[in-house]
């Protein structure tokens, strides 16, 4: 097994990863990072959620910024707020005892007039929504001119949010000789043809197969019943589960409300995240159940989106997601770091055919629970 001193990662890069208890790499770190650092490349690099994707890209980039030069030289974009914030930390601690490397977060939910004056500052990485991103484009705020690489990452659901024709947008007026690095647990058709249009034929790839898109330490479980009475037996798995913390996701933002109301009157406090939050309310929220002061987390799927929040003991589905990708991204928000976690579906008798739909095509096992 390689460290990450064999890798070639600068001494000062991984003493701030020892800090964060990154000791050593994961097999996605270790082909990514030794593919990266060896050579200037376009790139994908697809796994498993919960095995440290973000780090892998995140070592070489800072490799490959030269903090002596005040310009903007990395591009990341993600889909959700809460995911640029997540990375924008990241970079904060593993740069903790390299040249002072500047990182400015770009996203939604933030005054316009308080980020224009943010970008004044001398600024190396953006972290960014693409919908606030390309705002600012077209505002003339911020030029990517000199950025030598952008990462996409969550690329997947990029395409799924509905965001591709901002990337569109924001890639062509990139830099044309900038690399670009796409990121994602899944590898759907959409992301296909997005890899012909954008990178060069000669880009390198990583690849690392679990066997299928899922981690292996996620026990899959169904529970049939009518649609009417989910959420008792919602309540029920949930006062079983009351040491541990769980996310609950659901279709809608009025399926959301209307669920976390009815927890409050059984007495179990449960955050909310939903798009139409603001911003500071869903800070509050995902900051109270990082610091376990709730334990369920009841949620759309914008918090599916690369949300680590190491200690998710299980993952409710209140619906069987119409896309196999929905399903890996909100199971994968459990047994992450090589905990095990399970991911639990309410099936009404209707759902049955989307979930064995499911099963199919992720290869996979689940357990019905009688």
């Amino acid at each position: 097994m390689q460290t990450f001193e064999s890798l070639g990662v600068k001494k000062e890069l991984i003493k701030a990863l020892k800090e964060n208890n990154i000791l050593t790499p994961t097999p996605i770190q270790e082909k990514t990072i030794s593919t990266l650092l060896k050579f200037k490349t376009d790139f994908v690099g697809q796994a498993q959620t919960g095995t440290g994707k973000t780090a892998a890209y995140c070592i070489p980039l800072i490799e490959s910024i030269d903090p002596k030069t005040e310009k903007v030289q990395a591009l990341i974009i993600a889909p959700t707020r809460e995911l640029c914030q997540q990375i924008a930390k990241q970079l904060f601690k593993y740069t903790k005892y390299t040249e002072k490397i500047f990182i400015e977060k770009i996203t939604g939910g933030v005054p316009l007039n308080l980020q224009i004056e943010n970008l004044k500052r001398p600024t190396h990485v953006i972290v960014a929504t693409p919908g606030r991103l390309l705002e600012l484009i077209n505002k003339n705020i911020i030029s990517l001119d000199t950025v030598n690489t952008v990462v996409i990452d969550e690329a997947d659901e990029i395409i799924t949010m509905g965001f591709k024709q901002d990337l569109d947008a924001i890639l062509n007026v990139t830099n044309q000789k900038a690399f670009t690095w796409m990121i994602s647990a899944t590898y759907p058709d959409d992301l296909h043809t997005m890899v012909k249009k954008y990178l060069s034929k000669d880009y390198k790839k990583v690849h690392i197969d679990g066997g299928n898109m899922l981690n292996n330490n996620i026990l899959h479980q169904y529970f049939i019943c009518p649609k009417e009475e989910k959420k008792d037996f919602i309540l029920d798995f949930i006062c079983s589960h009351s040491k541990v913390k769980g996310i609950i996701f659901l279709r809608t933002q009025h399926q959301v409300d209307a669920l976390a109301a009815f927890l409050e009157e059984q007495g179990i406090l449960a955050g909310v995240m939903h798009g139409e939050l603001a911003q500071r309310d869903r800070e509050k929220a995902l900051r109270m159940f990082r610091t376990n002061k709730i334990k369920v987390l009841v949620a759309t799927d914008i918090s599916s989106r690369g949300l680590d929040v190491e200690d998710i003991a299980y993952v409710i589905h209140e619906n069987v997601p119409e896309k196999v990708e929905t399903y890996v991204h909100r199971s994968g928000r459990t047994a992450r770091g090589n905990r095990k976690g399970i991911a639990m579906s309410f099936v009404a008798p209707e759902e049955l055919g989307a979930l064995k739909k499911i099963q199919s095509m992720l290869n996979l096992k689940f357990n019905k629970v009688e």
